[in-house]
């Protein structure tokens, strides 16, 4: 992965490469596993005060909750092992760096959300895509652009800002450009 990628790009690679799209798809429900952890971390960090951000971010965590429930449903559909493993996170240490309070914490959601949603659209969009792994990324895609704009609400633009190369050194580490 030396050389950075769109979404499309990289999800056309990953579709047709049997063990990357199993590690893949091993990696999405260890990410919405820990998505989860990590928005309710933030919320009872620095939203205690703030009953609207509060709800939101236990809202989202019960998504990606959800999300990781259907991940691990389509994965044990097609006979792969859903147990948690254990592998070098690449984009999070860069992003989770920048986070000084709601607003930067938010903002760094927001920027993960927007890849995310590149992402997932570039799977949903791809009428090759299989069809299990499409009918549940289609399912995530609606409650991840609602994250995306709730993260982006509870934010700044001064912290979208302040946050940007963190976010930007993550998207570099998992070989992906804008």
């Amino acid at each position: 992965m030396s050389d950075a990628r769109d979404s499309t790009t990289w999800w056309l690679e990953t579709r047709d490469d049997s063990a990357q799209f199993q590690r893949w798809l091993l990696d999405q429900l260890r990410g919405e596993r820990t998505a989860s952890d990590r928005i309710l971390a933030l919320r009872d960090r620095f939203a205690t005060e703030d009953p609207r951000a509060y709800k939101l971010l236990t809202v989202i965590a019960a998504q990606e909750r959800a999300h990781a429930a259907w991940v691990e449903e389509l994965l044990r559909g097609r006979g792969i092992d859903a147990s948690p493993h254990n592998t070098n996170e690449r984009y999070w240490p860069h992003a989770l760096s920048a986070i000084e309070d709601l607003e930067t914490g938010c903002a760094v959601g927001a920027h993960a959300e927007k890849m995310r949603l590149e992402r997932i659209e570039a799977i949903v969009s791809d009428p090759e895509a299989p069809e299990d792994v499409r009918a549940v990324f289609a399912k995530i895609l609606t409650q991840e652009r609602f994250h995306a704009r709730a993260f982006r609400s509870m934010t700044t633009d001064e912290a979208m800002s302040r946050t940007r190369d963190a976010h930007e050194l993550g998207r570099a580490a998992l070989g992906l450009h804008p």
